[in-house]
């Protein structure tokens, strides 16, 4: 069965480590805010100018002006710091984010991404995501495998317009787990419910299945 969003979530915030500071980006990487372990202590970067973001409000906490990239209200952390747009990308060019989550449109085996434009409809523009892909070495993109029609979204080469080019590494999906080596994609979990087979039909790029695959889990 594919994760949901939440899970995709929980998931990713298994991959933080005590003392990190971390980028999210818009979409479901806002939600890995509500699942840091709570035996960690990490700085949640976001680049329109808010370090120690907290998890997303309650009424009681509802703050209009407070708000992450993808202008959804937030809590800032005991601690946090305001500050402008330059010197937040000052952070990210200079390489002092220690892990990045972005949404994608599409990942190939190269590890190019294409996650802010698609020919024909309106968008913003790009936002942070370029410069991220170029300042961050620790890069998660949170996708759903394939489109609403079916279509992977983990492909040979990207179709679309590129954020960024061979900065990709490691992929959540609502099926998997993979990393992106020599050209391919590595399986590393299976959501569960989730058969090989379902992944392998869905993967449009070259795929590789060791041995060792496991069962995801969340915590």
């Amino acid at each position: 069965m594919a994760l949901t969003r939440e899970q995709m979530a929980q998931r990713v915030a298994l991959e933080l480590k005590d003392g990190y500071y971390v980028n999210l980006g818009i979409g479901i990487p806002t939600l890995v805010a509500n699942y840091v372990p709570h035996d960690i202590e990490v700085m949640l970067q976001s680049e329109n100018g808010l370090l120690g973001m907290g998890e997303f409000p309650t009424p009681g906490q509802l703050d209009a002006d407070m708000i992450n990239a993808g202008k959804q209200t937030v809590t800032a952390r005991r601690g946090a710091s305001i500050f402008n747009s330059a010197e937040s990308f000052a952070m990210i060019r200079g390489g002092h984010v220690d892990l990045t989550v972005l949404g994608a449109f599409e990942v190939d085996v190269q590890g190019n991404i294409a996650s802010w434009m698609i020919p024909g409809k309106l968008v913003k523009g790009m936002g942070g995501a370029m410069d991220l892909v170029a300042g961050a070495e620790n890069i998660i993109v949170t996708m759903t495998h394939a489109s609403k029609d079916g279509e992977s979204k983990l492909l040979t080469r990207c179709s679309l317009p590129l954020t960024g080019a061979a900065c990709i590494r490691k992929v959540l999906t609502d099926l998997a787990y993979l990393e992106i080596e020599d050209g391919a994609f590595i399986l590393r979990e299976t959501a569960p419910g989730v058969s090989v087979e379902e992944i392998r039909e869905k993967t449009a790029g070259k795929l590789i299945v060791p041995e060792d695959v496991r069962v995801m889990t969340f915590g």
